[in-house]
């Protein structure tokens, strides 16, 4: 009797504690770090937890961050991105891992109230860890690979006085791999369940430390008795949907996982409140459990639809999911989510698959994405500058490439607020995991096949990676691998278990370049080619119907080279016949790709701004003619095209549109134009003027005016003729090739291709450069200077609208760079966003540039602008 009395005490006053606890308190412990390297620390983790133990002697540590970056930010070592230096790092093949093996120490103030459980978790970690609180061993099980969250209850081992020493002791990898030069190294760094491209790869030099360390963020969390983890919004959308329109009904589907903490159960209600209505369920938990609940399906009215860029708004939604006892709130998850479905479907004619988004088909536009940057310094404001750059490159897909890491969910968050949609590849290779014979590598296929040595590690790192990224809009794709796909047992986990369960929403890729997404008709491997191509080549070449990578050059002007390249060796790189390697080993070291004979036909490059100049026109070319010419064969040939790659996480010298510290080159701008969603183009093969509307309106009275201008500005109309074109298609308005042809024969022509809507207003604004009847462009080498006049005014703290204009007694101004530039220094300021740049202005005519720069506010700024055959000017801004 009185044990049953006590019993009933004890649960009284458990559940009281539950009424008591506050809502959700989450803060990162993200500063003041230290750090010693584990050969210079004698005592053990439950001494060095203890705030007794004087941190005086060590070293300030980034967190999140690498050993290699905080030994960067002390000054231990060279900048690995200038030069040479990352050869002046010891590589830890060479120096064994206990040379990266550090302890990371923090304290922080905190105690829990009654009724409170505290939380300690990990985002992500490399490779494997010994945490330590107060003395006391925390993570009584192994905590290893590199994907892999953990949350740990740490209520009872905080101290009693509220301070608190945290001590993390950090493992590299068990296996870090021979940098041996081949992809991967020699291929053993796949053997863990992390990062490959740190052992080397075609596009970076190896990361001396493979990126030990605590890389992500670190948090503590409280909460009442019950934790709610891992909430889960499914959003259904049915029919064929239009932008703009009122919208029937869409379903919402959620759900959340609820963790009791007590040895008693707990009776509460699981809810969350949308469009002014409360969704509930009343839910028991049992003593010391964890179960997945879920709530009634919700109809939205009237929902405002989540849709790529470029075919309508992004509209996301917040909800906060609670569980509450008594009335109050025990936990709660903040979700920001859009509306939308994903479809897929096989076009019998490409023999491909079809992306539809709302029941509307997308013709895919995407590059490929390495990773944000190769030390892993990743930060909110940096992964909004790159997606918006993708954005304004009128791409509608980033695919994350499986070399890499499942993108963290600043880079999802950016990508819902920008409209692109994510193809997530999970973390295997071809290259690495057994594609391909290779004698770079340590062990064979068959033996490579079978990475990770840890199969069960990787299954659950897919798991707990499909529960954080599934709520966001722009994950629209999982692939099992880049160009393999898993071993049979985890494809099995990946494809008939975890997404099944844990998702079930979207498509699933075996791996990137599968028959399954693009029939391979052609052989090889089903993506490329890769380098400099002739533009006529993605006109008139048939490749593989939905190309996940095919990518070219992407070196930046000589302002972009001059950060990273030293003095001595900013020349011209000269190739080394029969190899990938030019004389200057420093352009070697970055990776640079051959422009070929490109550049010679606008006259040979003098020096290595010369040469950074005319790669530019490269440049706008190349990414203009690939993005027109696989447009040009929309639903006929092709569903989609992903460029590889668009940008680089390291100072590589190939396949990029802006460089690493965010500076845009002639790439991204001849890609955007390219890529317009309603466009007018010229095909270089057979002098055909073509429109595409990639929106889902049907297009009337549009206006197509082409016009063709000599060296001397002259012009000569070829047309002018009204058109319409059906949504999402492909329309041949004439081959003007004949005319073009006999105007260009000798000194080559200026072709703007123009689209005006019924109010006269430019809709889409084209510019060629035509070589003459000798593949050459023999008039820009002799034009005239034409002076440009410049205005600027500052309209917002942000914000400055630039008017170009061109003299009519001028001759063309040809291909202005506009830049942004500190007062003072006269450097670049970056990012800086354009509506436009390199631009070209024809006599009489007139531009007006949006520039965008966050912190206009409180810099002192001019802009700058120059071009082919136009003066350098910097211009006050009003």
């Amino acid at each position: 009797m009185k044990i049953s009395y006590l019993f009933f005490k004890i649960c009284v006053l458990t559940l009281c504690c539950i009424q008591i606890a506050a809502a959700q308190n989450r803060y990162e412990l993200n500063s003041e770090w230290y750090c010693n390297p584990i050969g210079d620390t004698k005592a053990t983790g439950s001494e060095l937890s203890s705030t007794d133990y004087s941190l005086k002697k060590w070293m300030p540590a980034t967190v999140p961050g690498t050993v290699l970056t905080t030994l960067l930010n002390n000054g231990k070592v060279p900048d690995p991105f200038y030069g040479m230096n990352n050869e002046k790092i010891k590589d830890i093949y060479e120096t064994g891992r206990e040379h990266y093996t550090y302890w990371f120490a923090k304290d922080f103030t905190e105690k829990a109230k009654e009724g409170e459980q505290v939380w300690l978790s990990f985002r992500g970690i490399n490779y494997s860890v010994e945490v330590f609180l107060n003395g006391q061993k925390v993570n009584a099980e192994p905590y290893k690979g590199m994907y892999l969250r953990k949350q740990f209850n740490i209520t009872s081992l905080l101290a009693d006085n509220g301070k608190n020493r945290l001590a993390v002791l950090v493992h590299p990898a068990d296996h870090v791999g021979n940098p041996n030069g081949g992809q991967g190294g020699d291929g053993t760094i796949a053997k863990g369940v992390a990062l490959q491209y740190t052992a080397g790869w075609d596009w970076i030099q190896p990361v001396r430390d493979r990126n030990t360390g605590i890389w992500d963020k670190v948090f503590i969390e409280k909460t009442g008795a019950v934790n709610l983890k891992n909430p889960h919004i499914v959003t259904l959308v049915e029919g064929v949907r239009k932008p703009g329109e009122e919208q029937d009904p869409a379903t919402i589907k959620v759900s959340a996982e609820l963790q009791n903490t007590l040895s008693v159960p707990v009776k509460g209600t699981l809810q969350y409140t949308l469009a002014g209505q409360t969704v509930s369920k009343a839910v028991s938990l049992e003593a010391h459990k964890t179960v997945e609940v879920d709530l009634p399906d919700f109809a939205l009215k009237a929902p405002k639809l989540w849709w790529p860029s470029g075919y309508g708004e992004q509209n996301l939604y917040d909800m906060d999911i609670k569980f509450l006892t008594d009335g109050q709130t025990s936990d709660s998850e903040k979700v920001t989510f859009g509306v939308r479905e994903i479809q897929t479907d096989w076009n019998a004619h490409t023999l491909s698959k079809q992306i539809s988004v709302n029941g509307q088909k997308i013709f895919i536009k995407g590059g490929n994405w390495i990773i944000s940057d190769a030390m892993l310094r990743f930060s909110k404001e940096r992964y909004d500058a790159e997606i918006r750059f993708h954005r304004d490159m009128n791409l509608n897909l980033i695919r994350i490439w499986g070399g890499a890491l499942p993108e963290r969910p600043e880079f999802y968050e950016a990508c819902d607020k920008y409209g692109l949609l994510v193809i997530q590849d999970f973390w295997m290779s071809g290259d690495c995991n057994g594609r391909w014979l290779d004698p770079k590598k340590k062990e064979d296929q068959w033996t490579r096949r079978q990475y990770p040595d840890d199969h069960s590690l990787f299954i659950e790192s897919a798991k707990d990676v499909v529960k954080m990224l599934r709520n966001h809009a722009s994950l629209a794709i999982w692939c099992g691998g880049n160009e393999i796909t898993p071993p049979a047992d985890i494809m099995h986990a990946i494809k008939e278990e975890i997404l099944p369960e844990y998702d079930g929403t979207r498509w699933f890729i075996d791996y990137s370049n599968s028959d399954e997404m693009s029939y391979n008709f052609k052989g090889g491997n089903g993506d490329g080619p890769y380098g400099i191509q002739d533009i006529s080549t993605f006109w008139a070449e048939r490749t593989w119907p939905f190309n996940s990578e095919v990518g070219s050059v992407g070196t930046g002007d000589a302002v972009s080279l001059r950060r990273f390249l030293p003095e001595e060796n900013q020349v011209i790189p000269i190739e080394m016949e029969g190899t990938e390697k030019v004389r200057d080993e420093v352009w070697t070291y970055h990776k640079y790709i051959d422009y070929a004979n490109s550049m010679e036909p606008y006259g040979k490059p003098t020096d290595m701004e010369d040469f950074a100049t005319k790669a530019q026109l490269v440049n706008y070319n190349q990414y203009r003619g690939l993005m027109e010419g696989f447009t040009a064969h929309m639903w006929d040939w092709y569903t989609g095209v992903i460029i590889w790659k668009t940008q680089n996480p390291w100072t590589a010298l190939r396949g990029q549109m802006y460089d690493y510290y965010l500076d845009p080159n002639a790439c991204l701008y001849g890609l955007r134009e390219g890529s317009e969603a309603l466009h007018a183009m010229y095909d270089p093969v057979k002098g055909n003027i073509m429109i595409a509307n990639n929106t889902f309106e049907q297009q009337h009275d549009l206006m197509l005016r082409v016009t063709a201008y000599d060296m001397e500005g002259k012009s000569k109309r070829l047309t002018q003729v009204f058109n319409y074109i059906e949504p999402t298609s492909i329309r041949l308005i004439m081959s003007l090739q004949k005319s073009i042809q006999e105007l260009s024969k000798e000194k080559g022509l200026f072709l703007s291709v123009q689209l005006l809507n019924v109010d006269q207003e430019l809709v889409s604004d084209n510019f060629y450069w035509i070589p003459d009847a000798e593949g050459n462009y023999s008039g820009l080498q002799e034009m005239v200077s034409a002076q440009l006049e410049v205005e600027a005014t500052k309209i917002s703290d942000s914000e400055i609208i630039v008017r170009v204009s061109n003299s009519a007694d001028n001759t063309v101004s040809f291909f202005n760079r506009l830049s942004l530039v500190d007062a003072d220094t006269r450097e670049r300021l970056l990012p800086t966003f354009f509506s436009d740049n390199y631009v070209s202005l024809v006599p009489g005519e007139e531009k007006t540039i949006t520039v965008s720069y966050d912190k206009l506010k409180s810099t002192e700024a001019l802009i700058e602008i120059g071009g082919w055959n136009t003066p350098t000017q910097t211009i006050e801004i009003r």
